[in-house]
C-alpha cells in the first residue's frame, strides 16, 4: 500500500494548486473563490525513488458553523487521520493568522510528522522577513514555497520523503476496477460511493451541486477491489453558469474517460429525465460498461408489479443502450450493494471480453444463412470475413464488397447475433465497416 500524504490548511492559501504541481495534473480545481475544494481528492506522487499517494482537502475553518464548511472541516479530519505524514500550507502573504494556529494545535495532536509549507513566496532572490514568522507556529523549519512557479517544491518533497517509509518492491496490483458513479445533481451519487465504502467519504447535503470535483475511493471486500469516482452531478449546459460549474462537467466527463465501468444513477423519485438520458450518453459514446442503478427504492410506494413497471418503462426510455442491466437499490439502507458489486464485476468483464475470429465467422456464416444480406439495384452485400480488434468496449471490423450496402438495420441483426450468442451485456459494441476490394463499376 502506497504511503499517504494529507495536505491540510485554511481556505484559498492554495492547496489545490500545490497538489495540481506536485502530482503533475490538473485533477483539482483551482479557482480564487474560498471552498471551492470540498472533498478529499486523491492523487499520485513521485520524488526520486518515493511513490505516494497525495491527498487534497477543504479549507479547515475551525470555528465556522456553516453545514458546508463543518463537514469540509471533518473530512479534512478524516484524510489527518489516515495520513502517514501531513502538508500544512500556509499563505506568506498573509502571515500566521488565527486559524493557523488552530489548526497547527491540531496537527500537533494528531502526533502525524507535519511539514510546514509557506506557499506564494513568488519573488526570486532572497528569503523575505514575514517568512521567519512561521517558526511560532512550532511545526519546525518551515519551507518556503511557489506552487505557481515551482519554487521550492523539491525542498518541499524531500522534506515530506523523509518522513516516509522506504520504498518497498511491491508489484503495483493491476485488479482493480475503476467505477465512475454519474447521474444528474442530488441523485445520490455520493450518498451511494460512502454506504459502498462504509464511511462518509464524500459530502451529503440536500443541497444539489455539493461534489464538485471527481474523487476517487478504494474499496477492498469480497467481491474484489474497487476503485470507486465519485463525480460532481452533470447538469443541462444552459445551467452552467459558474466557471467552477463548468469545470466540474469537465472533471465528470474525465471521470467517465478513466473509468472501466459507469453506474447512471437514477432518482427513483423523479423517475426519467432528459438528462439522465444524456448523462448515459456520455458513458455509451465512451464505450464503457453500464449498469443502471434505480436509487432511493425505498422511497417508493409499491406493489407486486412496481419494479417490472419502472423496469419495462426504463427499457423503453433507454432503448439506446438496451444491453444495459438495470438495478433497483437503496444507497440509504444499502439495498441490493452485493448484487450491484457481481453487476460491476460481470459487467466489466463483457466490457473486457475477446471472441476468436474462428467463432466469429462461424456466427456470421449461420446469420447470413439465415437472414439474407441486402441488395441494392441487382448488387448484393457480401460480408467476407468479420474479427474483433479491441476491447473496451468490444470493436469488430467487417470486411464487405461495398460499404453502403451494409444497411445499419443489418449491422444491428449483425450485433444481435453475436449478443444472441455470447451475451456481451452490459457494453456497448462497435462494428467497424471496411472495403476490401472494389468490383467492376
Amino acid at each position: 500500500m502506497k504511503p499517504i500524504v494529507a495536505i491540510v490548511g485554511r481556505p484559498n492559501v492554495g492547496k489545490s494548486t500545490l497538489f495540481n504541481k506536485l502530482t503533475g495534473t490538473r485533477r483539482a480545481i483551482v479557482d480564487d473563490t474560498p471552498g471551492v475544494t470540498r472533498d478529499r481528492l486523491y492523487g499520485d506522487c513521485e520524488w526520486l525513488q518515493y511513490t505516494f499517494l497525495l491527498v487534497d482537502t477543504g479549507g479547515i475553518e475551525p470555528y465556522s458553523d456553516d453545514v458546508i464548511l463543518t463537514q469540509m472541516r471533518r473530512q479534512a479530519q478524516l484524510a489527518i487521520e489516515s495520513a502517514d505524514a501531513i502538508l500544512f500550507v500556509t499563505d506568506l502573504r498573509c502571515g500566521v493568522t488565527v486559524n493557523d494556529e488552530e489548526v497547527a494545535q491540531m496537527l500537533l495532536k494528531s502526533g502525524k510528522p507535519v511539514v510546514l509549507c509557506v506557499n506564494k513566496c513568488d519573488a526570486p532572490g532572497a528569503t523575505p522577513p514575514d517568512f521567519y514568522e512561521f517558526y511560532n507556529l512550532g511545526l519546525g523549519d518551515p519551507v518556503a514555497v511557489s506552487s505557481v512557479h515551482g519554487h521550492g517544491t523539491g525542498d518541499l518533497l524531500d522534506a515530506v520523503c523523509a518522513h516516509l517509509p522506504k520504498p518497498g518492491d511491491e508489484p503495483e496490483e493491476d485488479d482493480v476496477i475503476r467505477v465512475a458513479v454519474i447521474g444528474k445533481p442530488n441523485a445520490g451519487k455520493s450518498s451511494l460511493v460512502n454506504r459502498m465504502c462504509g464511511q462518509e467519504r464524500m459530502i451529503v447535503s440536500d443541497l444539489a451541486g455539493t461534489t464538485r470535483d471527481a474523487t476517487d475511493t478504494l474499496v477492498e471486500n469480497d467481491k474484489g477491489r474497487f476503485l470507486l469516482i465519485d463525480t460532481a452531478g452533470l447538469r443541462r449546459k444552459s445551467r452552467v453558469d459558474e466557471r467552477i460549474e463548468k469545470y466540474a462537467v469537465l472533471r465528470a466527463k474525465m471521470a467517465i474517460e478513466r473509468a472501466q465501468v459507469c453506474v447512471i444513477l437514477i432518482d427513483a423519485a423523479e423517475g426519467f429525465t432528459e438528462q439522465d438520458s444524456k448523462v448515459a450518453g456520455l458513458a455509451h459514446e465512451a464505450g464503457k460498461g453500464c449498469v443502471i442503478a434505480v436509487n432511493k427504492w425505498d422511497l417508493v410506494e409499491k406493489d407486486g408489479k412496481t419494479m417490472d413497471v419502472m423496469r419495462k418503462k426504463l427499457m423503453s426510455d433507454f432503448s439506446f443502450m438496451s444491453y444495459a442491466p438495470i438495478i433497483f437499490i437503496s444507497a440509504l439502507t444499502g439495498q441490493r450493494l452485493d448484487r450491484l458489486y457481481d453487476l460491476i464485476r460481470f459487467t466489466d468483464e463483457q466490457n473486457a471480453m475477446r471472441i476468436t475470429t474462428g467463432k466469429l465467422n462461424d456466427i456470421l456464416a449461420d446469420a447470413t444463412a439465415r437472414v439474407q444480406p441486402p441488395t441494392d439495384k441487382g448488387r448484393r452485400l457480401k460480408i467476407y470475413y468479420m474479427t474483433q480488434a479491441s476491447t473496451r468496449p468490444p470493436t469488430f471490423v467487417c470486411f464487405v464488397n461495398r460499404r453502403e450496402l451494409f444497411h445499419y438495420s443489418y449491422q444491428r441483426y449483425i450485433e444481435n447475433q453475436i449478443r444472441g450468442v455470447f451475451g456481451l451485456e452490459g457494453t456497448p459494441v462497435r462494428l467497424i465497416v471496411r472495403e476490401r476490394e472494389r468490383a467492376d463499376v
